[in-house]
């Protein structure tokens, strides 16, 4: 019989955690299966919180029954005003050196591993820089062997839209896009959407967008998304989906624009619904795109990156 003092024997798991600006996901990885899920505030949604104070609050409940044996966080994490800067390895970049680059500190009780971002050059030219979608790419190149062969184009649908170059597995160069946040900006602190109405989808509104998009300029487009609320009596709803057509659908005008892009099918990375809204959009140009959830990449890309480490 126990005594009162003794602790039951709690289960060996590995916690996974892509931790973005907008909010953070914990996964338990319990021999190669996910026991549970968690979620938490963005770095840049923290308020007066520390990065260690969230972390250790969002993955208390697990450790009743757990033991954590490794910890790794891939995002904004290793960004300036994350847990630890973690330095950005420079393109091309294949996963060994995305995962030696790796750095592991006390956060607590714990060692966390924290993975590095990205820097390369974007498809003008000029600088640009990831958190955190490299992880899913690298997964989505495990999950998906063929895609590490030639020169393939991913694009991460997001916060900050990445318009990816991957050459034989390693990531080549990269593009982002303001397109969510702006989005965000747009229907939150404009006088676009400010009519009052539910925000229910609306299909057509966001397939008007679209095509409005290739045809006229942004600037010009988005004011549309008021007056038809006024003058046509379109819906708040109609509006939202027809300001998000219009900035994915120049978004993808645009890269179908730019000098020197891959061409061919593309891989979508990310939230199902959002990844659909932009196959939907991308077929509306003639490109053709295949789906990854974003989730089950980033697991691999974290598992992947696991591999080999140490645990020190």
């Amino acid at each position: 019989m126990s005594s009162a003092g003794d602790r039951p024997a709690r289960t060996p798991a590995n916690v996974m955690c892509d931790w973005g600006g907008s909010r953070l996901r914990a996964f338990l990885d319990v021999d190669g299966r996910i026991a549970a899920r968690a979620s938490g505030p963005g770095i840049a949604r923290l308020g007066e919180q520390t990065p260690a104070d969230v972390l250790c609050r969002t993955l208390a409940p697990w450790r009743t029954s757990h033991h954590f044996e490794r910890i790794m966080l891939s995002g904004m994490a290793g960004s300036r005003t994350g847990l630890a800067e973690v330095p950005y390895v420079r393109a091309p970049a294949a996963l060994a050196q995305w995962r030696s680059a790796a750095q592991s500190l006390r956060c607590g009780e714990d060692t966390v591993g924290i993975l590095p971002g990205i820097q390369a050059q974007n498809f003008r030219d000029v600088p640009d820089v990831m958190r955190g979608e490299e992880a899913q790419i690298f997964g989505a190149l495990r999950l998906r062997a063929r895609l590490a062969e030639g020169r393939r184009m991913m694009v991460l649908p997001g916060t900050h839209s990445k318009w990816v170059e991957v050459r034989d597995g390693r990531i080549a160069r990269l593009q982002t896009y303001f397109t969510g946040e702006l989005f965000e900006l747009l229907c939150t602190r404009s006088s676009l959407l400010r009519l009052g109405g539910t925000f229910e989808a609306d299909e057509d509104g966001f397939d008007v967008g679209v095509r409005n998009a290739a045809r006229y300029d942004l600037a010009a487009n988005l004011f549309e998304a008021r007056s038809a609320q006024l003058i046509e009596g379109r819906s708040a709803g109609w509006a939202r989906s027809f300001l998000s057509g219009v900035l994915i659908g120049a978004e993808v005008h645009s890269m179908g624009a730019m000098p020197n892009a891959a061409r061919g099918e593309l891989t979508l990375i990310g939230d199902p619904q959002l990844t659909e809204r932009y196959r939907r959009a991308l077929g509306a140009s003639g490109i053709e795109a295949q789906c990854l959830d974003g989730d089950d990449c980033v697991l691999a890309g974290l598992r992947a990156a696991a591999e080999g480490m140490s645990n020190e």
